[in-house]
């Protein structure tokens, strides 16, 4: 079944939260870390020496670039860091590739190895400051989920707004926007398999007992983020097209708000108790409510074009009241420890916070007079159009086993043949 242990916080673990993680366009609630595990004693008599050597060796890459390269979003905008992303993280994304397929080994059933590596990660989002399991898909499932989050953190680069040429204006390239919708359905991807496919081979009781960062409900929560950016980007670029038609800018607006609010209720019983636990929350909670004041602004416009003016300043009422709510959680997330800036806006709240301060109190007041000139009553806020969601997670499957493993049985089947018949 998978011995666990989980250590608390004041028993000197590894945990680390920085004081400032700089500016933040794409939040990951930290990165687990992975600590020293001593393959050679678990798997010394079961292995080769080569294969455990591998194994080792694969795993302590892994702990040395996470460990290194990767806790702060602050290390990674250095120079080192290329227009998609730090060279560190295509490291250990790279890393991470590399060690599953040897792993995948050690949760073939016919191995019977599942359950002989104490397998110690250092959490985040959980109370417990590290937890150790003796099951290999416990391995798996902290891979899948590291992967996930070295993608977040590359998304969150692509995001940040450069200096134009002249100096003077912040923004996102088109070519960083395009290219971040393909790296959040890849991250999606590897957390929806994790759920569908890896947390179901836990028994019952243990993934009860699994760390938070890990429990389905928190996994769910980053898949559909990852998805609700994507969104966000597809309807940052419609609004910047001339093409985009009001309908179709609402109808993504919409989605986008489904995404966050089902990433919120998600994360409702989920006991997030540390600093990037609860700033994970907020994140959500802020994303969610910003995503609401567009979504009801292009319906009220849309409403205002077919005279229902009550309905109308209703809506656009919301718009209002929702970005300046999403103002006082983004202050609440980025006071949060560990602290955090919002980078210069751009796309769709840049967009939203201009039009709607703009534009919809005025139209809220024109409509309201127009609404109110044949009756007496204040219209209640009109509920937002439900649209299918259209982004999903890439498909992902695991790789296959490693040939290093085949290599493996080859040479302990040609060895027992080897044996004199009464020592086999």
């Amino acid at each position: 079944m998978g011995c666990l242990v989980s250590t608390p916080v004041d028993n000197g673990g590894k945990r680390r939260t920085p004081q400032d993680i700089g500016e933040v366009s794409v939040y990951v609630p930290g990165l687990r870390i992975p600590k020293s595990v001593d393959f050679y004693q678990s798997l010394g008599s079961h292995l080769s020496r080569n294969l455990v050597q591998l194994l080792t060796a694969l795993r302590t890459r892994i702990a040395v670039l996470a460990g290194e390269g990767v806790p702060t979003v602050k290390r990674l905008t250095r120079k080192s860091a290329t227009q998609h992303g730090g060279s560190t993280l295509t490291d250990l994304q790279q890393a991470l590739e590399d060690y599953l397929p040897v792993l995948l080994g050690l949760v073939k059933e016919e191995n019977h190895l599942m359950h002989k590596v104490q397998f110690v990660w250092v959490n985040q989002e959980d109370e417990a400051e590290e937890t150790t399991i003796s099951n290999a898909w416990y391995e798996v499932l902290s891979v899948l989920h590291m992967m996930a989050m070295a993608l977040l953190l590359q998304a969150n680069i692509m995001l940040l707004p450069k200096t134009s040429a002249d100096g003077v204006q912040s923004k996102v390239s088109e070519e960083c926007r395009r290219a971040s919708v393909d790296v959040f359905l890849k991250a999606a991807g590897f957390l929806d398999y994790a759920v569908q496919h890896v947390l179901p081979k836990f028994p019952a009781e243990l993934r009860r007992e699994l760390p938070v960062d890990l429990q389905d409900g928190v996994l769910q929560a980053l898949c559909l983020q990852a998805l609700g950016k994507a969104a966000d980007i597809q309807l940052g670029m419609a609004i910047d097209s001339s093409k985009a038609t009001l309908a179709v800018k609402r109808r993504l607006a919409c989605e986008v708000v489904k995404y966050w609010e089902q990433a919120q209720e998600n994360l409702v019983n989920i006991p997030l108790m540390n600093g990037w636990g609860e700033k994970h929350r907020q994140y959500v909670k802020w994303k969610y409510v910003e995503a609401k004041a567009a979504a009801y602004y292009f319906h009220g416009l849309i409403l205002d074009e077919g005279k229902s003016h009550g309905m109308a300043a209703a809506a656009l009422q919301v718009a209002v009241e929702s970005l300046e709510e999403s103002k006082k959680f983004s202050e609440a997330f980025d006071t949060t420890p560990p602290l955090s800036r919002n980078p210069p806006l751009w796309g769709t709240a840049k967009y939203i916070s201009e039009k709607i301060s703009k534009d919809a109190s005025a139209k809220v007041r024109i409509n309201r007079d127009l609404y109110f000139q044949d009756n007496r009553t204040t219209e209640s806020a009109p509920a937002l159009p439900d649209f299918a969601l259209a982004l999903k997670p890439d498909e992902y499957q695991l790789p296959s086993m490693h040939s290093c493993w085949n290599e493996e049985k080859t040479d302990r089947s040609r060895l027992e043949a080897n044996q004199p018949k009464g020592t086999r």
